[in-house]
């Protein structure tokens, strides 16, 4: 399990994948998205679907999810499949590319159980590995959702004079 110590004028906040689940309301009870996906393994389907969203920009996504109706399940699904790209681009796990990467495409081949995984694991390694490559000058900006920090640095410090059960889940 990884972890983030952040260091604030309150001291340090070690910052879990449940303090994120909390603080976003996300389900941590499941599977861990694989990293990346592998094309090569996929089904024709799949890699339709894989074909369907490679380099689409968020206007894309956009365009695409007021163009689909949900008068069939498998409009539904492709639907399913667009907004949650765009919430990992979005907020999730933005990245300074505005395009989809192997990362924001693992998640939609897993529909069946969605809901179901470790989405705190999932946004707090994607922060991890922006700090990361920041760190090592990959990168000039740091990818990831920095707004999960944020929400539970202000959670943390807003009730640290407080008891435990006045921020239920983010202890």
């Amino acid at each position: 399990m990884h972890i983030i110590l952040l260091y604030t004028r309150h001291g340090s906040l070690k910052i879990k994948p449940k303090k994120i689940e909390d603080a976003l309301g996300l389900n941590a009870s499941g599977d861990l998205f694989p990293k990346k996906v592998i094309f090569k393994e996929f089904s024709e389907e799949n890699k339709e679907i894989f074909r369907r969203f490679q380099e689409k920009t968020l206007k894309n996504l956009t365009d695409q999810m007021m163009g689909i109706g949900v008068d069939n399940n498998q409009d539904r699904i492709m639907f399913k499949r667009i907004f949650i790209i765009y919430i990992q681009m979005a907020f999730l796990l933005p990245t300074t590319i505005n395009k989809v990467s192997p990362v924001h495409l693992a998640s939609i081949f897993r529909m069946d159980n969605i809901t179901e995984c470790k989405w705190g694991s999932h946004v707090l390694n994607f922060i991890i590995k922006g700090i990361t490559n920041y760190r090592l000058k990959k990168k000039k900006m740091i990818d990831g959702c920095l707004y999960a920090l944020m929400i539970v640095y202000f959670h943390l410090t807003k009730h640290t004079d407080k008891k435990g059960e006045a921020i239920s889940g983010l202890s």
